[in-house]
């Protein structure tokens, strides 16, 4: 199990912590819709956009998905 977690990082690791979880499920979503076209075209019909605006859209919130990092407690 620790060498598929060394190769793949979105798999994630007992150290990790929610927010990168999530942070890794929203980026790791993102990268499929735009790396499938099919799919950026169904989100660029849904929502009424161009699918080259779609795909800047994706990327935007591929810096920030799930907003800031919490604080973290300094012991």
């Amino acid at each position: 199990l620790e060498h598929l977690q060394a190769k793949y990082v979105g798999t994630g690791h007992a150290d990790l912590n929610r927010f990168e979880w999530a942070v890794n499920i929203q980026r790791d979503s993102y990268a499929s819709y735009i790396g499938h076209y099919p799919l950026l075209a169904y989100f660029g019909i849904a929502e009424n956009e161009s699918i080259g605006r779609e795909r800047y859209s994706f990327m935007q919130k591929m810096l920030l998905p799930c907003g800031l990092p919490p604080e973290r407690e300094e012991d």
